[in-house]
């Protein structure tokens, strides 16, 4: 407003302004006002997150053991994959096999194709399915020895208090009954809520929480340190969990060595508990692509849907013409091999397969769903932050704009904002069957709990689910850590996805927002207003940085106030920034990154307005997870270095035109994009990058001659498929398939 008032009113009131400089000041206005609402949209996030940061208790160890039993609700959790890195995805697998949790189902999704024909792929995909079984195996030996104690103990304890209630038998007979009611031992943590643990039992408790952390450090110290990543995973996961059992050996020692310590029973039990916990993760794989009955859409979404779709159920593959397909069995049907039993569990975790869980990510999590407060709350996460000690420095920038989100989607728990980031999330079950949507597709039940309609399906799935009147919320911990891509040419990957959707979400959360308020219970404001710069800030900052930077404004537009409005926002940024172990001036090298990123951002913009016209459906493509360098589209390249020849450009106008404030903003933008260009992409990258941009532009592929048409059915009956065509009832369709059989036929004849 002081903008408005001291500059456009006074700059009208003094010259007059005229059709084109009106036509500039409403548009750089405008441009002005939302990049402002950003910041301003920022700011109240980082407020609320402080506040929530300020009032957060973290919950004491004890609570969380004493809450959770081995009668306690299963968890699964689901690991979509396509083409990555076996070593990648074995670190996800254990970081979540290891996870403190009773009854604990981790299962790989596997979204290759079944079947490659590439030596190297089979290879790859062979190494990852053996995953499973690997971690299994190696988990067996420390379960079995963990659950040997337990179960001694639990022996022990029950010998104990028979021997108490017979001893009190002798002197007061009418305790009989008593004493014959120990011979069980169902009820026997609540019998033994006012004994103490014998000192052999804590001794023997000592021993296996020893053996427990020197199998977990025998691990880390065998373990291949690659990267930054698999560094975390010993660091942070194998020795972290291993000084945690450490901490617990201390006081075990401290019980047998001070006279007046005292471990009650109970206690000991939910510390041998946590023993077995800790190893008894059962791991499988599933491949969806296996089965004709199941979607074949190519998106992550779908992926995890077709399995959501089949818990609580037993399901036969039955051989057909189309390929195998799963048949749902009776209840109390005779079961046969091969049958797929796949249980239905309360909640389930789903996890990117480039993430990883710090060890009491499950237990926290779930305790946080299961208090009494939190019974509307349908997903409970932890946005995911970056991995540290990354060694590229577009790697460590991408990994600070993580951690600045971090921070955000915090504050947007504290104005009920919550969006579902859908690296890792646990996910009440009950909440999905609210918003699933069931079709029919060639005669098979698809069932659609996360939407696909576009390429950020955790996000229009958060309007779904707060629009079925649930809850979401961000926990206020880092336990969850994610791959940032390495390299320019994957970034574009991951970037362009992120920015295509969100505008064609807005019209379901104006629905629901219409619908609420029709049920009496209104939106806020402020949620309002959050939710909406969170699904379009990206569109109108890349469009109006692309103004500012292209378009000669007037330099009598120009404001310190301006300046003074985006101060508190670039403050503020460079505070986090510091606050999450990253440098004061990265916030620089963040506008330089985005700088870079502006033709990424806004191919992404374009492609949901493309969406939003034909109604076709986004193809979902996903980062690469690679340890080689991802070649970047040329287009992506030579859009920076525009901007950096634009802005000096108008930089030497502007010096000739003794305007100052627009000469200053153009060597900014040039020298931190082109050290955006040296730093995130690479001089000579960027070269090869578009030089095989031109080259595929100008290469047409070879055109291959049409199949001929096939004979009529009657005149060659002998090479009929007559099975596709009594299972489908199509002559085409039949005829489409022998065609697919034949060119595969051929392929591999060639080969």
């Amino acid at each position: 407003m002081g903008y408005v008032v001291s500059t456009l009113f006074r700059r009208f009131l003094d010259d007059g302004g005229g059709f084109r400089f009106t036509m500039e000041a409403v548009g750089y206005l405008a441009v002005v006002t939302f990049l402002t609402w950003s910041a301003l949209m920022y700011l109240v996030a980082r407020q609320g997150a402080l506040r929530r940061f300020r009032e957060h208790r973290r919950v004491p160890r004890g609570l969380l053991d004493g809450h959770f039993t081995d009668e306690h609700d299963p968890l699964t959790v689901l690991v979509p994959s396509y083409a990555e890195e076996p070593d990648v995805v074995r670190l996800t697998l254990w970081s979540a096999a290891l996870q403190e949790y009773p009854d604990l189902r981790l299962v790989l999704l596997l979204d290759d194709p079944p079947f490659p024909t590439d030596p190297e792929t089979l290879k790859r995909l062979d190494q990852t399915r053996a995953l499973a079984g690997e971690i299994t195996e190696a988990l067996a030996k420390p379960h079995a020895r963990a659950l040997t104690a337990y179960e001694d103990a639990r022996a022990v304890l029950a010998d104990d208090l028979e021997a108490i209630a017979t001893k009190k038998a002798t002197k007061k007979a009418t305790e009989t009954s008593e004493a014959a009611s120990f011979e069980g031992d169902d009820d026997l943590e609540t019998r033994l809520e006012h004994v103490n643990a014998p000192l052999p039992l804590v001794r023997r408790l000592a021993e296996e929480y020893t053996a427990a952390a020197e199998w977990l450090e025998h691990m880390g110290t065998t373990e291949v340190v690659a990267d930054h990543v698999s560094e975390f995973f010993v660091d942070q996961v194998l020795m972290g969990l291993a000084s945690e059992l450490r901490l617990s050996l201390l006081a075990l020692d401290a019980v047998l060595v001070q006279r007046d310590a005292v471990l009650p029973a109970v206690r000991l039990l939910e510390l041998h508990r946590r023993l077995t916990w800790i190893f008894r993760a059962r791991v499988d794989n599933f491949e969806r692509k296996r089965y004709a009955s199941l979607s074949q859409e190519a998106n992550k979404a779908m992926n995890i849907n077709s399995y959501l779709g089949l818990m609580g159920g037993r399901w036969r593959p039955t051989e057909t013409v189309a390929g195998v397909e799963l048949r749902r069995v009776a209840p109390g049907a005779a079961a046969q091999p091969g049958d797929l039993d796949i249980e239905n569990t309360e909640y389930v975790l789903t996890l990117d397969a480039d993430s990883q869980l710090l060890r009491d990510y499950c237990l926290r999590l779930v305790y946080f769903l299961e208090q009494p407060e939190n019974d509307r709350v349908a997903i409970v996460q932890t946005p995911y932050s970056s991995f540290r000690g990354a060694p590229t420095r577009i790697e460590r920038i991408a990994g600070a704009t993580t951690d600045i989100q971090h921070i955000l989607h915090q504050g947007m728990t504290a104005y009920d904002a919550t969006f579902w980031v859908g690296a890792n999330a646990v996910i009440r079950r009950r909440a999905l069957e609210d918003i699933v949507e069931v079709d029919t597709v060639g005669g098979h039940e698809i069932r659609t709990y996360i939407q696909d309609r576009t390429v950020i399906e955790d996000t229009e799935s958060s309007i779904d689910i707060s629009t079925a009147g649930w809850r979401l919320v961000n926990y206020p911990e880092r336990l969850s850590y994610s791959a940032t891509p390495p390299d320019f040419g994957s970034l574009v990957v991951q970037r362009r996805r992120w920015a295509n959707g969100g505008l064609l979400i807005l019209p379901k959360f104006w629905m629901q927002r219409r619908q609420r308020a029709a049920a009496g219970r209104p939106i806020k404001r402020l949620e309002t207003a959050l939710r909406v710069n969170y699904m379009a800030s990206l569109a109108w900052a890349s469009l109006g940085l692309l103004f500012l930077l292209f378009y000669p404004y007037d330099g009598r537009l120009l404001s310190p106030l301006v300046v003074g409005a985006a101060l508190p926002y670039f403050i503020a940024m460079s505070s986090d920034l510091n606050l999450c172990g990253h440098r004061y001036l990265d916030v620089f090298r963040i506008y330089g990154f985005n700088l870079v990123l502006l033709p990424v951002n806004l191919a992404g913009v374009l492609k949901s307005v493309q969406q939003a016209f034909t109604g076709e459906k986004i193809p979902f493509v996903r980062t690469p997870k690679v340890r080689n360098r991802t070649a970047s589209p040329g287009l992506y390249v030579v859009v920076p270095y525009l901007v950096v020849l634009y802005s000096l450009l108008t930089a030497w106008r502007d010096y000739h035109h003794h305007n100052w404030p627009n000469f200053a903003f153009a060597v900014f933008n040039a020298v931190l994009a082109f050290g955006a260009i040296r730093a995130y992409i690479g001089i000579a990258n960027s070269l090869i990058d578009m030089a095989m941009g031109v080259v595929n532009w100008l290469m047409v592929p070879k055109r291959r001659p049409a199949a001929k048409s096939a004979a009529p059915v009657l005149a060659g009956a002998q090479n009929v498929d007559w099975a596709s065509i009594l299972y489908h009832g199509d002559r085409r369709l039949g005829r489409d398939l022998r065609r697919r059989d034949d060119r595969r036929r051929r392929l591999t004849q060639r080969r």
